[in-house]
């Protein structure tokens, strides 16, 4: 697989974070409301950790990038899926720089798979990961897989359950942009962060998995009206 090193590199840190602000921060913020919630989890974690977000639109990766405190963002690599994004070199060379993306198998890898991303968790970088593996074209939910929290236990770092709302409105599977006419109004979007989940064992990662999806469960309860906890 296509790893584009050179896209951690200083210059390509600097370049990523001004195009995040001046070309991705004025369109989002044309075409979604955007809100964020417990971003003060982080606030007691030193890093590095894995998000583990949930995943409905292409739009979900620069929104929740834009979300993360800056020093979080200059170091959080984007598990992107390699058959996708990684099968042209011009591709994984432009979404490596705008994301910092490394490639990663949606099937078939096993732990194994996981193997060139542990020295960078190594190294001080988190790593942003997308368990459900794929945008369900019909919006619902899909079985979410373990290798985030294979990642997590063999390096004792936390999970950080992630959970983005309004992403599949604002710009649908299938859909190159994101969508709206002048008349209408944004679409609103919400980036919540859990609290952080400790996997001390990798034979319990489907516990820990089962924490994630229950957190995303409770915050699609939220959008529906039923209340909700952040903890």
């Amino acid at each position: 697989m296509l790893d584009e090193r050179w896209a951690r590199t200083p210059p390509a840190r600097a370049a990523r974070a001004a195009i995040l602000t001046g070309v991705f921060g004025p369109i989002l913020t044309y075409y979604t409301r955007r809100e964020h919630a417990g971003l003060e989890r982080l606030a007691g974690v030193e890093g590095p950790v894995v998000f583990a977000a949930s995943h409905a639109s292409h739009i979900d990766t620069p929104i929740l990038l834009k979300a993360l405190p800056a020093p979080w963002r200059g170091r959080t690599v984007v598990a992107a899926a390699a058959d996708y994004f990684y099968g042209r070199r011009p591709r994984a060379a432009l979404v490596s720089l705008l994301f910092c993306t490394v490639p990663m198998r949606r099937e078939g890898g096993g732990s194994t798979d996981l193997a060139h991303v542990d020295g960078l968790l190594r190294s001080g970088w988190s790593v942003l990961m997308y368990p459900q593996g794929t945008r369900r074209s019909d919006g619902g939910p899909a079985r979410l897989r373990s290798g985030a929290a294979v990642l997590a236990a063999r390096h004792g770092v936390p999970i950080v359950p992630v959970h983005l709302a309004g992403t599949r409105d604002a710009m649908p599977p299938g859909q190159v942009w994101p969508r709206r006419r002048l008349w209408q109004p944004r679409h609103p979007v919400r980036v919540t962060f859990g609290a952080p989940i400790a996997v001390d064992d990798p034979g319990r990662r489907r516990e820990a998995m089962a924490r994630v999806e229950a957190f995303f469960a409770a915050q699609e309860g939220r959008r529906a009206g039923a209340p909700l906890a952040l903890a």
